[in-house]
């Protein structure tokens, strides 16, 4: 017993003893890091003056004697110039790195847009007033110089061998506290935020708050691996999500910024939507992956390549497409006017087909269509009432076949699926619907207990929808 009670007590105590050791080992020393790194991070201040006519003046400046003592404290608290006119001047912060030694900075879009002057602050407090060279708002990514030599560069990294939970650091500016360090691991790849399709987001939770945007996230070997760019925030402070732009992506924005004073991206033309559960069954795949082809726009790359609704887009020029939201990127860093690979699962088999990518046109329309309820119900099936499309209809929406949902029963197959009065459907189980009697017998075909795809026009645009007729 004596024996063993030193063995039940003596356990705890190397453990005790083993755990620091073992944990303190696991920590990353990011001093080094920093110590390297420091150098090349920069301070951005922005000035945008505003200025708003005498006429405009809720309190004028009242008049006094010439040498009157309370002039100039009266010249100073109205901020009125010799012409006139009152001024006003905003000020913002945030951060950046240089980028090449001749005084090349990268940083936000929105850091300095609508900004009259940029300030640069070196490590070293040196200071200097920059010239935006551009800057692209679809990326968040803009290029300034500043006219200096010998400056301190920082290293690129590969932000496509990151690995979720890899450490990683960012250093910058929150709150105007210059060259603020803090650390985090990497939460997620290729996020896609409802305003930017075009950027695969690195997710961390990495504590970036106001003033860290434009500044550098490293990886552990001390390159750059991305810029810190947004929070998600609901009292604005940092809760734990950061999004940093990789960094593949913002050299070629600058790059092109630097060449070409703009940034071109490639187009496909064509609206996708993710693949669920359900409609990967009736698509004949085995899990749900791909960008779902929701619509083919009119003399578009995709059109003219043979590109169809109802095609799933598995890979982009070798890249493999998980999610919808992971297309985009690809296509937009893709070369303008240079053919593109992509593989396709159309009618459950897979293909391989050649697209031309064209620039992204400035706008992209999209139609929708409002029903008129007093109009007679003349089709009816899977829980819903439909009726044809009129020719003014038809051209309005673009549109070649279709009929419109006027009802939907409270219980029923479309309304699981999530139809809803007003949808035009163009397509069903890969036919299209162009009229009353289609729409019936291709309904009437379909098997009891399997999920089919239904294509359906919107007002925001179209989207596919898995039905299944069993629940009718």
């Amino acid at each position: 017993m004596k024996i063993l009670s030193k063995i039940i007590f003596k356990i705890p105590l190397i453990v005790a003893l083993i755990i620091p050791v073992a944990s303190q080992a696991a920590l990353p020393d990011f001093t080094v890091i920093v110590d390297k790194a420091k150098d090349s991070v920069v301070n951005i201040s922005t000035k945008t003056k505003a200025t708003k006519s005498k006429s405009e003046r809720s309190t004028p400046m009242p008049e006094l004697p010439e040498g009157s003592p309370f002039g100039e404290l009266f010249e100073k608290f109205f901020n009125q110039d010799e012409f006139g006119e009152r001024k006003r001047e905003s000020q913002s912060l945030g951060s950046g790195f240089i980028i090449s030694s001749d005084g090349y900075i990268l940083t936000n879009h929105h850091v300095i847009a609508g900004a009259d002057e940029v300030i640069v602050r070196l490590s070293n407090r040196e200071e200097y007033v920059a010239r935006i060279v551009g800057s692209d708002k679809a990326s968040d990514i803009a290029v300034l110089k500043v006219e200096a030599d010998d400056l301190p560069v920082l290293k690129f990294g590969d932000s496509d061998k990151l690995k979720v939970g890899e450490w990683v650091l960012a250093i910058g500016s929150p709150f105007g506290f210059d060259h603020s360090v803090t650390a985090g691991i990497v939460s997620a790849k290729g996020r896609s935020l409802p305003s930017d399709s075009y950027v695969p987001f690195i997710q961390t939770d990495v504590a970036i708050n106001p003033g860290n945007s434009g500044g550098p996230l490293f990886n552990l070997d001390g390159e750059v691996i991305g810029i810190n760019s947004q929070i998600y925030s609901r009292t604005g402070g940092f809760m734990g999500l950061s999004f940093a732009i990789p960094i593949e992506m913002a050299v070629d924005v600058a790059d092109q910024i630097k060449e070409n004073g703009q940034v071109s991206r490639g187009w496909l033309g064509v609206l996708i939507q993710e693949v669920t559960r359900e409609l990967a069954e009736s698509f004949g795949m085995d899990s749900p992956h791909g960008a779902l082809v929701a619509k083919v726009l009119d003399n578009s790359p995709a059109e003219k390549a043979g590109l169809q609704v109802g095609d799933v887009i598995v890979e982009f020029n070798g890249k493999k497409v998980m999610r919808s939201s992971g297309l985009p990127p690809l296509v937009g860093r893709s070369a303008v006017g240079k053919n593109a690979k992509v593989t396709i699962i159309r009618n459950k088999s897979r293909k391989q087909i050649k697209v031309k990518i064209d620039e992204l046109p400035t706008s992209i329309t999209k139609a929708g269509y409002t029903p008129e309820d007093d109009k007679p119900k003349q089709g009816s099936a899977l829980g819903m009432s439909v009726k044809p499309l009129s020719k003014a209809d038809r051209k309005k929406l673009k549109l070649k076949a279709g009929v419109a949902v006027v009802d939907v029963e409270a219980n029923g197959a479309a309304r699981d699926a999530g139809i809803q009065k007003g949808d035009v459907i163009t397509m069903i189980d890969n036919e299209e619907i162009s009229s009353i009697e289609e729409f019936e017998e291709v309904t009437s075909e379909l098997s009891s207990g399997k999920s089919v795809a239904l294509l359906v026009q919107r007002h925001s645009g179209p989207v596919f929808l898995a039905i299944r007729p069993e629940d009718s």
